[in-house]
């Protein structure tokens, strides 16, 4: 286990987000990205809650609650043991659960390698 500071640790949240390509960042919508401890019940790194851009319509999307993409910091500094992995870590959960919130699911992620 590589143990970074939540301060820290929200910010490779945020240059991960920065680094995906400018169109994707533009394009998403109503969706929040959390830091949390741990997730409850299960293991996971990240976890995208809500309505995917795929499935929104005018007449079946007003007045909802933001989506939200939650990453879970021990999870993923749990399996990492330099700053590097948890970097590559962040990244990859972040374009993974941001996928979701683009309609991608997690069957085709794991063909193109983001699972």
């Amino acid at each position: 286990m590589f143990v970074v500071s939540q301060e820290r640790f929200e910010q490779l949240v945020a240059d991960a987000l920065d680094s995906l390509p400018p169109e994707l960042g533009a394009a998403m919508e109503n969706v929040a990205v959390l830091v949390e401890d741990r997730s409850e019940g299960r293991s996971l790194f990240g976890l995208y809650e809500g309505i995917p851009l795929t499935k929104r319509g005018p007449d079946s999307y007003k007045g909802v609650m933001p989506d939200r993409i939650t990453l879970y910091q021990e999870e993923i500094c749990g399996v990492c043991s330099t700053e590097a992995e948890v970097i590559a870590q962040v990244r990859k959960t972040v374009i993974h659960e941001v996928a979701h919130h683009f309609g991608i699911s997690d069957p085709r992620l794991e063909e193109l390698g983001w699972a």
